[in-house]
């Protein structure tokens, strides 16, 4: 059994669509990081950087314990685990490495701080929301690019696709039109389509924050107390 500490964005849902996609039985502990969760003691031991996701694992390497934070380093745990969505042969594993890394090296930084700078700066900063805005069009026009070409971002269908899908699907909040980016749009209508990617993406869909952020999750999000825990 796999516990998973989680709470529905982008990151949590690249795990919950693995889980599902692996068949692997596991249990959701739900953190709200709105309300402070990610900086209670117990979460802390097994994400020190105070962030969803999280895993533990009952039954880890040697059949002992292992807890994993890091979205990338759980999706490429739980393929070496079952054998899935990470090839074997070794230009194959590290193509889809390759894009692992463009996605949580790009794609989350950069698109994560173009929706604080849009969406929940205390002010608007044009420079800083031009700059990320253009590059999250840099990398959807990257992404389109490499569509183009293949049926998914490293050929076959893997871990790749399951990281990256759930951070493009917010492409409103960037003033993107996704029909600019046709092979975009095709992929994520793949993606989606798969029965367990619409049951990771449903995990938790009912506690989504609903209406403007509150102030207090605004400083358990953005505030000091992200410095006092360390």
């Amino acid at each position: 059994m796999i516990d998973v500490y989680t709470w529905p964005t982008p990151n949590g849902h690249k795990v919950h669509i693995m889980l599902e996609e692996c068949a692997l039985p596991y249990t959701v502990h739900a953190i709200d990081i709105g309300a402070g969760d990610q900086f209670q003691p117990e979460f802390l031991k097994i994400s020190p950087n105070n962030r969803i996701p999280a895993i533990v694992d009952t039954d880890g390497p040697g059949g002992k314990p292992i807890s994993l934070f890091e979205s990338g380093a759980i999706l490429i745990y739980l393929a070496e685990k079952t054998g899935k969505f990470l090839p074997k042969d070794p230009r194959g594993r590290y193509k889809v490495l390759e894009w692992l890394m463009w996605q949580m090296g790009g794609v989350g930084p950069m698109f994560g701080q173009a929706n604080h700078f849009r969406s929940y700066a205390p002010e608007p900063i044009p420079y800083a929301i031009d700059r990320y805005t253009k590059e999250v069009r840099r990398l959807y026009g990257m992404m389109d690019k490499q569509l183009g070409t293949h049926d998914y971002l490293a050929g076959e269908y893997s871990i790749a696709d399951i990281i990256t899908y759930p951070w493009t699907l917010l492409y409103k909040r960037y003033d993107v039109e996704m029909n600019e980016f046709p092979n975009v749009q095709r992929w994520q209508e793949a993606i989606g389509a798969r029965p367990a990617v619409e049951r990771g993406m449903a995990v938790l869909a009912e506690r989504r924050r609903a209406g403007p952020m509150t102030d207090e999750a605004k400083r358990n999000l953005f505030g000091d107390k992200q410095f006092a825990q360390r």
